[in-house]
C-alpha cells in the first residue's frame, strides 16, 4: 500500500485583516477544485491483487465495493460517531448534499466508533483507491494517529488521509451561518458582543493552534467581535470559563458557535453552558458541504503531483490547516 498523510503548514498567527477578500478567493478555489477529479491520476500505485472483503454485497468471486482500477479515488468521510440518535442521521445528510455536488463520486462514510458502518469495515469493503476525508476540525489524535493506522490496516487499498475541516474560510461561512440562525445580530454591539467557539478538544498543541486560528478568523468574519475557543474536553479554557472570562472583561451578549458536525453529548453540554443564543451543530450546511469536497480535492491533487494553485489563489494558504 502507497500512504500519503496529509502535510500543512503551521498556520499563520497572524489573522487577516478582513474576511471578505479571503470568503471570496475560497468560492474561486472552491469552484476550481471540483474539476480536478476529472483530471486522470498517475500518483497512485496499482495495489495488488484484489481479494474479496466479507460481506461486502459484490459479486461471487468478484472485486469488493469500490472505485476501479484507474477511476475516481473513493472518498471516505470519517465521522467520529455518537450515541445520540441524530448524529447519524446528521452525518448522512451531509453527505447527501456532497453527492449532489458531485454526483458522479463515489462517497461512502465510516465511524471512529459507536456508530456503523465503522471504518475499518468500509475500508475491507472498497478496493482502488481512496482519500480519507475526516469530518473533524483539526490535527489531533484522530487525524495524525488513527487514520492513518486504519490506512495501514488496508493493504488492498491505495489511499491517503485528507486535511481536516478546520481552519478554512468554508468553515467559518457555515459558523456564521449557524450563528444567525441562531439569532446573532447581523451588526452586533460590538463593545458588548463577544462568541464563544466551542469545540471538542485536543491534547494535541497543532489542534489547539488550528482552533485558535479559526477563532480568528471567525472574529474577522464577525466585523472584529471577539471569539474565544472553548472545549469540551482535554484543553482549557471549558466554555463555563470562556463565559466568566468574558463576562468579567465587560462582555454581557455571549453566543456560542458550536463547532460541531453533528448533535452528541459535548455539543449539547457546551450549548447547555451558553448564556445567550447557542448555534447548531453545522450538519450539512451548504459551505461544510463544499469544504468537505475541497478537501478531498487537495488531497486528490496532491497525490497526483498537480502543480500548486496558482500565486492569486495562494490567499487561501493560512486558512487550510
Amino acid at each position: 500500500m502507497t500512504e500519503w498523510i496529509s502535510s500543512q503548514p503551521t498556520p499563520d498567527p497572524v489573522a487577516p485583516a478582513g474576511a471578505a477578500p479571503l470568503v471570496l478567493a475560497a468560492e474561486i478555489t472552491a469552484r476550481l477544485s471540483t474539476q480536478l477529479s476529472h483530471v486522470r491520476l498517475h500518483g497512485y500505485r496499482s495495489p495488488g491483487p484484489r481479494r474479496p472483503a466479507s460481506g461486502s454485497g459484490g459479486a461471487p468471486g468478484g472485486a469488493p465495493d469500490g472505485a476501479p482500477d484507474g477511476a475516481t479515488p473513493t472518498l471516505v468521510a470519517v465521522a467520529h460517531g455518537s450515541r445520540d440518535p441524530r448524529a447519524l442521521p446528521t452525518v448522512r445528510a451531509l453527505l447527501d448534499r456532497v453527492r449532489a455536488l458531485r454526483p458522479d463520486l463515489p462517497v461512502r462514510l465510516g465511524h471512529i466508533e459507536l456508530n456503523r458502518p465503522r471504518l475499518a469495515d468500509v475500508l475491507a469493503e472498497l478496493s482502488g483507491r481512496a482519500v480519507l476525508v475526516p469530518l473533524l476540525f483539526g490535527h489531533g489524535y484522530h487525524v495524525t494517529h488513527d487514520l492513518p493506522a486504519a490506512l495501514a490496516a488496508a493493504p488492498h487499498l491505495d489511499g491517503t488521509v485528507a486535511a481536516p475541516l478546520g481552519p478554512h474560510s468554508l468553515l467559518v461561512e457555515a459558523l456564521y451561518g449557524r450563528l444567525l440562525e441562531a439569532g446573532f445580530p447581523d451588526a452586533p454591539a460590538r463593545a458588548r458582543t463577544a462568541v464563544v467557539l466551542a469545540s471538542a478538544g485536543s491534547r494535541a498543541a497543532r489542534s489547539g493552534e488550528d482552533t485558535a486560528r479559526l477563532a480568528r478568523l471567525l472574529s474577522a468574519r464577525l466585523g472584529g467581535v471577539p471569539v474565544l475557543p472553548a472545549f469540551a474536553s482535554a484543553a482549557t479554557p471549558t466554555v463555563p470559563e470562556a463565559v466568566r472570562l468574558l463576562t468579567a472583561r465587560g462582555y454581557d451578549r455571549i453566543a456560542l458557535a458550536s463547532c460541531f458536525t453533528a448533535p452528541g453529548r459535548f455539543a449539547a453540554e457546551c450549548a447547555a453552558h451558553a448564556p445567550g443564543a447557542a448555534a447548531a451543530p453545522l450538519g450539512d450546511h451548504p459551505a461544510l458541504a463544499r469544504l468537505v469536497l475541497h478537501r478531498y480535492d487537495e488531497a486528490v491533487a496532491r497525490v497526483s503531483g498537480h502543480a500548486p494553485a496558482p500565486a492569486h489563489h495562494r490567499a487561501l494558504a493560512p486558512a487550510h490547516g
